[in-house]
């Protein structure tokens, strides 16, 4: 049975080393601050491909939709060794202040249809009914099958899982490939340090993000994920079990910078107060910036990459989303088995594509 090094202990690389550990094979994880250290730790948490899909990114849904799809058996695995994971199915409220963003909500919603999704549209007054909170909204769209997970909870429970499979942990950033049979190449925003064919096609990109907690007397958090579009920057609040509502994201090239901004602040807080107002009495609990790992056209890098070495990165906004998916690609990569759906267009194989071009 291969043994496995994987490089990067965020929710890629445990969720890849918690399920090839299930198949009886030694596993070792390289990371100097295991399931804390990365941009997992700092995830708002939405499991929504269609939501989240921009226009052009048509591969990008297609591997999102096939990872949702495994997420509800991830989470009871996950649960059946005793881990909850937080997954929550609150759906997803996407809101519209002015009639360009109805009319982004029309294209949504039939998109949505058109993949036997369920979305409801509403009324500004119907979305005050659901979400008594909101500010004042032109109209929006319910979709009640959208998925969030707590990214603390699944994050604490794969470092538990991956424990409980006897996954050896190596707690130091690694400059070179770890001497194993197979590596697996999952850190995040520094992968492209570790493989030439990388370099440069994996970057990072900064994401600021909010904590709060409504305080005595403060209308409590919305019971769905809020999405909205304020002064052209998208912005999300993902409420959690214990009252708390994470506030996210700034998005934007600053290199390895992980400074918190007095500007990433403010326009979050601003943003939120549009869409949700009560939230200006709120208590801000913590303040966070985070590396998402870019790649050049939004689609992760899955794959050979060399003879026993793959890639699992570059998965930018959609690393919680795409573990389950990922990891049962290592498996299927480990096993010589077909890996699954969707994740073909994801083969690094296109950067010597674009190489050539």
């Amino acid at each position: 049975m291969t043994n496995l090094a994987v490089v990067g202990g965020g929710v890629i690389g445990l969720s890849a080393a918690w399920r090839a550990a299930r198949t009886g094979r030694e596993v070792t994880v390289y990371d100097p601050e295991p399931a804390r250290g990365g941009a997992s730790w700092l995830a708002g948490g939405m499991l929504a491909p269609v939501t989240e899909a921009w226009p052009g990114e048509e591969d990008v849904l297609r591997l999102g939709e096939a990872s949702l799809k495994r997420w509800p058996g991830f989470a009871r695995d996950l649960a059946e060794e005793g881990f909850d994971p937080g997954l929550a199915g609150h759906g997803t409220l996407v809101v519209a202040f002015d009639s360009a963003d109805a009319g982004y909500l029309d294209i949504l919603a039939g998109h949505l249809h058109s993949l036997g999704r369920a979305a409801e549209r509403l009324t500004g007054r119907e979305v005050k009914r659901l979400e008594p909170g909101t500010g004042s909204v032109r109209s929006g769209l319910h979709v009640p099958g959208d998925l969030a997970v707590d990214n603390r909870k699944l994050l604490d429970a794969l470092y538990a899982a991956c424990v409980g499979q006897q996954v050896r942990f190596v707690r130091e950033r690694v400059e070179e490939l770890p001497d194993a049979e197979a590596v697996v190449l999952a850190a995040g925003a520094w992968t492209g340090r570790l493989h030439p064919l990388l370099a440069g096609a994996v970057r990072p990109l900064k994401g600021e993000i909010l904590r709060l907690k409504p305080r005595r007397g403060c209308l409590p958090p919305p019971t769905h994920t809020v999405r909205a579009v304020v002064e052209g920057r998208p912005i999300y609040l993902v409420p959690r079990a214990d009252q708390e509502l994470v506030l996210g994201a700034t998005q934007y090239e600053a290199g390895f910078d992980r400074a918190v901004t007095a500007r990433g602040v403010r326009e979050l807080l601003e943003g939120a107060e549009r869409v949700f107002p009560a939230i200006t009495e709120y208590e801000l609990t913590e303040t966070a910036a985070g590396l998402r790992a870019g790649s050049r056209d939004a689609l992760p890098y899955l794959g050979v990459l060399d003879d026993g070495v793959f890639a699992a990165t570059g998965h930018h906004r959609n690393g919680l989303l795409m573990a389950p998916v990922t990891a049962d690609a290592v498996v299927a990569w480990l096993d010589g088995d077909e890996p699954p759906e969707g994740t073909a267009a994801a083969s690094p194989a296109r950067l010597h594509q674009k190489e050539h071009v």
